[in-house]
């Protein structure tokens, strides 16, 4: 597969990752654990804000890969 195939289907992917944990963000984030305190809010939010990159970092990787030769 060349370079320009898997930067497109990388491309989709990290939008489907993308869409698909904000909304699973969104819905953890109405539990009444998560709602009753701010601290707790304060650190949901910066896990739920940074824990998408851990996910993306193989799809980056990959589609970064030179094409083999």
């Amino acid at each position: 597969m060349n370079i320009r195939t898997r930067k497109l289907i990388g491309t989709i992917a990290l939008l489907v990752l993308a869409i698909v944990w904000s909304l699973m963000a969104m819905a953890i984030a109405q539990a009444p654990l998560i709602v009753e305190s701010k601290w707790v809010q304060v650190a949901y939010y910066a896990v739920a804000g940074l824990g998408w990159v851990a996910p993306a970092m193989p799809i980056v990787t990959w589609m970064s890969r030179p094409d083999p030769q």
